[in-house]
């Protein structure tokens, strides 16, 4: 195996175990995932730096990491230089800016009123607290027939070709997918896209003003149209994907301890790759 596929499949390992909640404090305590991270930011692979973002971005959803993140030698420096680039991607550049704007936050007095802003976003959107940001907002879907692997593939296909997707995480047991996009695209481009795949349905899941939910069918609008994203590499194939066995699966719900073994693995690989 090539060291790139080597890198790109430890990165997209660590992006998804980093998706689970359980698992982000493991991972920035741990002595070589973060900073191992922090170096594929400047990867010449623009899929392996756009993976190693979101992993950061899901790490920074944990408000106790975030002065640890920020203190991390390299981490600002890295996002700079990462935003500033002239090759990096609109959408990776976006993701960056996001991590950056989150983590100066960290030690500033005016932190605590911003986290209950974020909180209270947060509660509105299901996931990210970053969805205040007025160029992204988050859409959380139902999808009716998101059952197996090679449905939850076909989904991902079908975001991942709509420009204006910045990130989007499943929940395979409630059959939901939060999706993070720019502000500019419309919700209906997802459902469009994932009803285009002909055996799913996708419906938006709403908060009503007691607190419960609503879900809302999009209708089929040919005003909709849906702009494909050419910016940024696919994802791994799910055949090829670490994630496809679910034996060693680091993102179902109480990975925690499958996930720490994993870790020493991925540390052992960041070890031998780069020099301290």
């Amino acid at each position: 195996m090539s060291a790139e596929m080597d890198a790109l499949t430890v990165v997209n390992q660590l992006r998804d175990l980093a998706a689970d909640p359980l698992n982000r404090r493991v991972i920035v305590e741990d002595q070589g995932c973060l900073p191992g991270l922090i170096l594929f930011f400047d990867h010449p692979n623009p899929q392996v730096v756009y993976s190693a973002l979101l992993a950061v971005r899901y790490l920074a959803e944990c408000r106790a990491n975030r002065e640890k993140m920020k203190g991390e030698l390299g981490m600002m420096l890295s996002l700079q230089n990462v935003m500033q680039k002239s090759t990096s991607p609109g959408e990776t550049k976006l993701l960056s800016s996001e991590i950056y704007e989150i983590l100066q936050l960290a030690d500033k007095e005016e932190a605590e009123q911003a986290e209950a802003a974020a909180a209270s976003c947060k509660r509105k959107a299901h996931f990210f607290l970053g969805s205040n940001n007025k160029r992204a907002k988050t859409v959380v879907l139902h999808i009716d027939g998101l059952d197996d692997p090679t449905r939850r593939s076909l989904c991902e296909e079908a975001l991942l070709k709509i420009r204006g997707v910045i990130s989007f995480t499943f929940q395979m047991a409630v059959k939901r997918c939060v999706v993070r996009i720019r502000s500019e695209l419309k919700a209906e481009a997802l459902g469009t896209a994932i009803n285009s795949t002909k055996v799913m349905t996708a419906q938006q899941v709403l908060r009503t003003n007691d607190g419960g939910e609503l879900m809302v069918p999009f209708q089929e609008d040919p005003a909709v149209s849906v702009e494909e994203n050419t910016d940024i590499p696919d994802y791994l194939p799910e055949e090829e994907s670490p994630s496809q066995d679910q034996a060693k699966a680091v993102t179902r719900v109480g990975s925690i301890t499958d996930g720490v073994g994993w870790l020493s693995t991925a540390a052992n690989f960041l070890t031998r790759s780069f020099y301290w």
